[in-house]
């Protein structure tokens, strides 16, 4: 198998990039070439410095890289030759089965649409998240690929979403919730009610509306949003994870031996729920509706996650994620 990753993509790229691909490959995968895309120089100076070049990575030269703060579309118009463009090129054309971003997620949105095709009956792509919790991770669709959508994509939202549950989370009949202010039929928006009724006529899994407290509650497997509320929603619970973490380690109550006691005592226990809440683990997200495979990791992803995004990336492949899509929506 061979997987196609934008080395320029990211907070911390190449170095973490890099890292993360040696990492993969030394956890003894058979059969897996990687192709690391961008500036050459940097991306074979890190190589050498992890000792790495007995490792099956082929490096492919780009020379520009869309950052995180350009306009998605204006930047891809006028940088034809940046590493994420490229990276969805090789894949285009058969010389990838799978790509790995970390970069910005509009441009990796754009260059999939302008180098791949959408899956027939699929209008708009979407980004499906893993959110972890109490009874095991739950699929949120989307998570910031398509902002404004009509009802229509909410329904082939939730049937990529499934597709998605069934093939990651081994759900053999995946729950499907909506998304809403208020779990009653006749809550929500416009789109929302209208999304709500095609749900119910689907031959989908459709448990109805569930509000935001119900994201790590276990009554669905997958949520079902537009990208705008889904990405916010997001972004909430990493801010909020990174809060609480923040609150136990800089409170200001005194120190008193009980009390350090007490904070020892809790450390594994926090620890443990930490590493649940660890995005890092689930490396990334793929991008659903289009005709390639795509992984979207975090914009801050260190060497673990994005090994951990290549994972997902062959998964995906392996399980033939887009053909499952395919037919689900057909039938």
């Amino acid at each position: 198998m061979r997987i196609s990753i934008d080395a320029m993509g990211g907070d911390y790229a190449p170095r973490e990039i890099v890292s993360g691909a040696v990492e993969y490959l030394r956890q003894r995968r058979p059969n897996i070439h990687l192709t690391l895309v961008g500036n050459a120089s940097k991306i074979e100076k890190r190589l050498g410095e992890i000792k790495a070049s007995n490792l099956p990575i082929q490096v492919i030269h780009a020379s520009q890289v869309v950052e995180m703060r350009e306009s998605p579309v204006l930047a891809l118009r006028k940088k034809k030759d940046s590493s994420i463009l490229v990276a969805m090129r090789m894949a285009g054309r058969g010389d990838a089965d799978a790509v790995v971003t970390a970069g910005n997620t509009g441009a990796a949105v754009a260059a999939a649409k302008v180098e791949w095709d959408l899956l027939p009956e699929i209008e708009r792509p979407a980004i499906a998240a893993l959110i972890p919790g109490p009874f095991g991770a739950t699929v949120l669709v989307d998570a910031g690929a398509t902002v404004n959508c009509k009802a229509n994509h909410l329904l082939q939202f939730a049937h990529m979403g499934a597709c998605y549950a069934q093939s990651m989370l081994h759900r053999t009949h995946p729950v499907i919730g909506l998304l809403s202010v208020g779990e009653e039929d006749a809550k929500g928006n416009m789109v929302t009610k209208e999304a709500f009724r095609l749900l119910r006529e689907s031959k989908l899994q459709f448990y109805g509306n569930v509000e935001g407290q119900d994201v790590f509650s276990g009554k669905v497997d997958v949520i079902v949003c537009d990208g705008f509320v889904g990405n916010v929603a997001l972004k909430v619970m990493e801010g909020m994870a990174y809060g609480v973490r923040m609150m136990f380690e800089r409170h200001t109550y005194p120190q008193t031996w009980i009390r350090s006691l007490q904070r020892l005592m809790l450390r594994p226990l926090l620890w443990r729920v930490g590493k649940k809440f660890d995005a890092s683990g689930f490396g990334g997200a793929p991008l659903l509706g289009v005709s390639g495979i795509c992984v979207c990791a975090h914009g801050n992803s260190k060497a673990h996650a994005i090994s951990n995004a290549i994972e997902r990336a062959r998964e995906a492949v392996l399980q033939q994620l887009n053909v499952r899509i395919t037919e689900s929506i057909k039938n």
